[in-house]
């Protein structure tokens, strides 16, 4: 069973959020603040993360970069979810590599879907080898192909 993270302040949101995973089969677990969100990732080691933008304590920007500057964390998948529009905090996401962004009220659906998307493809963090981590995962290749298909379409 695949472990999910899932950092967001709102109570609401994650509880949608831990229904629909559940459902879908997947383990989850909680922080409610950008402090909590780092230590929990570090200590549990997800598969991936929902990571919230904005939440007590810090940014979940901030999260983000602490996130990929550990060589414990850095290839764990992150989707980014916000309530803001703001095209700056998408692109400073998108520049660190995140597997998906996607804006509030997200489509839950859309959340499990990219997730599972995501599970086949995950690194085995414990046997990965120094010449396969400097290749970039398939699945920011294929978020990039998005990207570029967008802007050309």
């Amino acid at each position: 069973m695949s472990k999910i993270l899932v950092a967001d302040d709102s109570r609401f949101q994650v509880a949608l959020l831990t229904k629909a995973l559940q459902e879908k089969g997947f383990e989850v677990v909680v922080a409610q603040d950008a402090m909590q969100a780092g230590m929990v990732a570090l200590r549990t080691a997800p598969d991936a993360i929902v990571l919230d933008t904005n939440m007590p304590g810090g940014s979940g920007i901030d999260v983000l970069k602490r996130l990929k500057r550990s060589t414990k964390t850095q290839r764990i998948p992150v989707v980014v979810v916000s309530g803001s529009g703001d095209s700056d905090i998408r692109q400073i996401a998108l520049d660190l590599s995140v597997a998906d962004f996607l804006t509030k009220p997200v489509d839950l659906d859309q959340v499990c879907r990219t997730l599972s998307s995501l599970m086949p493809v995950l690194p085995r963090r414990s046997t990965t080898h120094a010449s396969e981590a400097a290749k970039p995962p398939v699945w920011r290749l294929n978020l990039q192909q998005r990207i570029f298909s967008n802007k050309t379409g």
